[in-house]
């Protein structure tokens, strides 16, 4: 830890510490105390049926969002956005549905892939009707380009007017080389976003990945049920590069028989793939497909309350938690409304406990609240917002998230997701240690939860950001406990209608980390040196050139 960053946390311990001390009621800072059981009734009111679960444009958001803006104002929270507390998120719902199946014809042989169990295919053209016609297969490894790697997958290959078929994750992760990208830990390169991104680049039409559980870090039912659901996109730009006519996912054993058909071995290319070098493969098979649209452009609102700086209002932490869920799925039997208790209820409802603390403070900086839209349509609120802001990227000093919190109970350890990268965890640290418990990184950083929230926008952008959760390690009952609860949420719940309120559960562990991004916020927000990315992150040379920007006297 640099000894200014040490300065900021010790100065901020000790001002904690001073907290009941007998001092004037106008220098005195208010007490940091989190109210489990007014943060519980917070989150069974956000996941109540009453929101079908906070479906964006659908009657979820207009029952939801006048609520948390009511709470906001009640709170004591200014609006965030000039005389607002909303932002205006345009968007465009597309709803896909499957006119002719996707098909592979291999020299006049046709497979038909079943709708869900084989495949999902989308579109985010907005033509009425899109088709993949007779479109050559190329299997493409990881489907990555990255200068910085030395690796290149689409080298000497033209994909123009072809259907790519490509691996989740990155190179070296199938087998097991923690020599090649980040090691175990996921690279943007290895998200489906980028992998579809890339195909449109190169001049692909269609792009298709294989499917496997570690490797996209979740199951088949997650995609099933997404693409059950409207997709939303934020309005294409003039200059901005256009989507793929069709992307999608295949499952591993459709992939199998599509190798297989084709006299290939694809455990064995697979293998192959993971070495610099790799030559893509023709499938020698064409793939079709046609996908009718249904489009209507909406308005989705980010909802924002300030805490107005005393000192430096320019200048802003901006904590962040996206609202939304997967709303209801009336094609389901049974339950049909995801309701989203932990995902990101417990977000929301955290904004709101940490608001009424950070209010009494009175900081230094201002604090914004961002309860961003669209997280499940591809991070679009928070992206729009990064776009859009209402404080300049080199005015925001750190962005602090909070997305599906864990209910595992009190833990000896606090898990950082994107361990290492910003001088916040130096910050978060003396905290930590002040609640006797040590950071750790995520457990699974191959699944690539760094790229899966909404703090991932103000990265791009260079703003330092921290995103955490309780540990595994729980204090009574030991690792393996916060381990079992981490998996059954994965299996049962995430993006599932299981994911409900409960009120048995033990939130101890949620009322600890609370503590523990107040007083982070409280630090920036009050501190007088602005934190960086450490030298070795990506993020770091954005941030640089944007505080090039800033005053010589905001960097001391």
């Amino acid at each position: 830890m640099s000894k200014k960053l040490a300065a900021i946390a010790i100065s901020a311990i000790l001002t904690a510490c001073a907290v009941g001390q007998n001092v004037s009621k106008s220098t005195s800072p208010a007490p940091i105390s989190i109210n489990e059981a007014r943060y519980k009734a917070d989150l069974k009111e956000i996941s109540s049926d009453h929101y079908e679960g906070r479906g964006p444009g659908a009657v979820g958001e207009k029952r939801f969002v006048p609520w948390l803006e009511a709470q906001f104002k009640a709170i004591g929270l200014a609006p965030g956005n000039g005389d607002s507390y909303l932002q205006a998120v345009p968007m465009t719902e597309i709803t896909n549905e499957i006119l002719e199946p996707l098909s592979f014809n291999l020299k006049g042989a046709v497979t038909t892939l079943k709708p869900f169990e084989d495949f999902v295919l989308s579109s985010r053209d907005l033509a009425t009707q899109v088709k993949l016609a007779d479109s050559e297969l190329v299997f493409m490894g990881y489907g990555v380009d990255q200068s910085s790697e030395n690796w290149n997958d689409y080298k000497d290959v033209d994909v123009k007017g072809k259907t790519v078929v490509v691996l989740i994750n990155d190179p070296g992760f199938h087998v097991g080389d923690t020599s090649l990208f980040n090691g175990k830990a996921m690279t943007y390169a290895g998200r489906w976003g980028y992998k579809f991104e890339e195909a449109a680049r190169k001049g692909a039409v269609g792009c298709l990945i294989v499917h496997d559980d570690l490797g996209a870090g979740y199951g088949w039912d997650v995609l099933k049920n997404g693409a059950a659901r409207p997709e939303f996109e934020l309005p294409v730009k003039a200059g901005q590069q256009a989507p793929l006519t069709v992307q999608g996912w295949i499952s591993a054993g459709t992939a199998n028989t599509l190798f297989s058909n084709a006299g290939l071995d694809f455990i064995a290319l697979r293998t192959a793939a993971n070495k610099r070098g790799f030559k893509a493969v023709p499938l020698n098979t064409t793939a079709s497909a046609v996908i009718g649209h249904k489009i209507r452009t909406a308005t989705s609102q980010n909802v924002m309350g300030l805490i107005k700086g005393s000192e430096h209002p320019d200048e802003v932490v901006v904590y962040t938690a996206h609202w939304d869920h997967l709303g209801r799925n009336f094609g389901l039997p049974g339950d049909q409304i995801f309701n989203g208790a932990i995902d990101n209820g417990t977000g929301i409802a955290a904004l709101l406990e940490m608001s009424r603390n950070i209010v009494a403070q009175k900081p230094k900086r201002s604090v914004l609240m961002l309860a961003v839209t669209l997280e499940e349509s591809g991070l679009l609120g928070s992206r729009y917002y990064a776009e859009n802001p209402v404080f300049p990227m080199n005015k925001t000093l750190a962005n602090i998230n909070m997305d599906a919190l864990k209910l595992i109970g009190p833990s000896k350890d606090v898990e950082v997701v994107g361990f290492s990268n910003s001088e916040l965890e130096d910050i978060l640290k003396p905290f930590a240690s002040a609640q006797n418990r040590m950071l750790v990184p995520e457990p699974t950083p191959e699944n690539g939860f760094y790229f899966r929230s909404d703090h991932f926008n103000f990265a791009k952008k260079g703003v330092p950001a921290l995103y955490v959760k309780t540990g595994q390690t729980h204090v009574e009952k030991g690792f393996a406990y916060g381990a079992q609860w981490a998996k059954d949420y994965n299996d049962l719940r995430y993006h599932k209608p299981g994911d409900e309120y409960d009120d048995k559960a033990d939130y101890r562990g949620i009322v600890q980390d609370l503590e523990l991004l107040v007083q982070v916020g409280l630090a920036v927000a009050n501190g007088n040196t602005w934190p960086n990315w450490y030298p070795k992150s990506e993020f770091r040379a954005i941030r640089d050139a944007s505080m090039a920007a800033t005053p010589a006297a905001a960097k001391q």
